[in-house]
């Protein structure tokens, strides 16, 4: 079965579908195979980061049921090891999934033919959204340096551990209505975690000991995109701690990418900076991200609760600016 990175963000704009454009690039030239899915529905547009035309049948086809799986959608990029599964803007209905559409795809993506499966979700916390996020508990957020991106990125996670939890506790019962209660009635900064919470008011049995587990597995991996000093790496931390004090989910630090004038140079020419410029600072700090990614175990939500090893923030902020290129 393939690694499952999703891919969001809290709002839009802040670089998501550039980096999973880039991100697949780059581990496909560390020689893993490598499917990108473009399932920002409603919204896609990741073929325009890979400079592919959209000719091909996409998520739309599969919602419709005018192909079986997802593996019949698979398409070439004109990169070797990277394929590609495209979005769909113009069948209708493709944006509002229900469970049963969303759980169809989520076993068809474990079955997909490569080392790793990158998902371009679409920006925000719609459920849609966070279920495919959740599919991996060390799915990426990408934010900006900037306070509305650190605030949205935290209501993104605390919107997928409310989710998480409610997976976790029975529809109707006693614990899911304490969870309800708990979650409207918390204010930032005040009282009890999440995971407090869930330790010392939902009463014992699997329940609640799944609940604890499924937190304790959580660990978002933030890439702090567009930074244009080694500062900007306090947002990483200010997150982090926000998420720890309020959640008690801990965040790791994924990688740290620079403002680099070849984006909207790659970007008006539709090819991956990764492909056209692999050697530019942009191109240079997602290598070393798809590096470490590359030779991490594979998540597993109980006996792996780190599947990206950690990395100090402003080691990478150090590697981004100081480091000889």
């Amino acid at each position: 079965m393939g690694r499952i990175v999703p891919i969001a963000s809290g709002k839009g704009g802040v670089g998501k579908s550039l980096v999973a454009a880039n991100l697949g690039v780059s581990l496909a030239r560390k020689g893993k195979t490598v499917v990108l899915v473009d399932l920002d529905l409603g919204g896609s547009n990741l073929h325009t980061f890979l400079g592919i035309r959209n000719r091909n049948a996409g998520i739309g086809s599969l919602v419709w049921k005018q192909e079986r799986n997802l593996k019949a959608l698979l398409a070439e990029t004109g990169e070797e090891r990277l394929w590609f599964i495209p979005g769909d803007n113009l069948l209708p209905g493709v944006a509002n999934l229900d469970w049963r559409t969303k759980k169809r795809i989520a076993k068809d993506l474990t079955a997909l033919p490569a080392d790793f499966i990158i998902l371009d979700l679409g920006a925000g916390s719609s459920w849609n959204v966070v279920d495919f996020w959740l599919a991996s508990p060390g799915g990426i957020l990408v934010a900006v340096p900037e306070i509305t991106s650190v605030l949205n990125a935290y209501s993104f996670v605390k919107t997928a551990v409310f989710r998480l939890l409610t997976q976790c506790f029975p529809d109707g019962g006693t614990e899911r209505r304490e969870l309800d209660a708990f979650a409207a009635g918390k204010r930032e900064g005040t009282g009890a975690s999440f995971l407090d919470f869930v330790k010392n008011e939902t009463g014992q049995g699997h329940h609640r000991d799944r609940a604890v587990a499924s937190l304790a597995a959580l660990n978002p991996c933030v890439v702090v995109n567009r930074a244009v000093e080694s500062g900007d790496a306090d947002v990483g931390y200010r997150l982090r701690s926000i998420a720890e004090r309020n959640l008690g989910v801990s965040i790791v630090f994924g990688a740290f990418l620079p403002e680099d004038p070849a984006v909207p140079a790659s970007l008006a020419s539709r090819r991956p900076l990764c492909s056209s410029d692999p050697l530019s600072p942009f191109s240079r700090a997602i290598g070393a991200f798809a590096g470490r990614l590359a030779t991490s175990p594979p998540p597993s939500p109980i006996a792996e609760p780190r599947p990206l090893a950690d990395v100090d923030l402003e080691t990478l902020a150090d590697e981004t600016f100081f480091s000889d290129r």
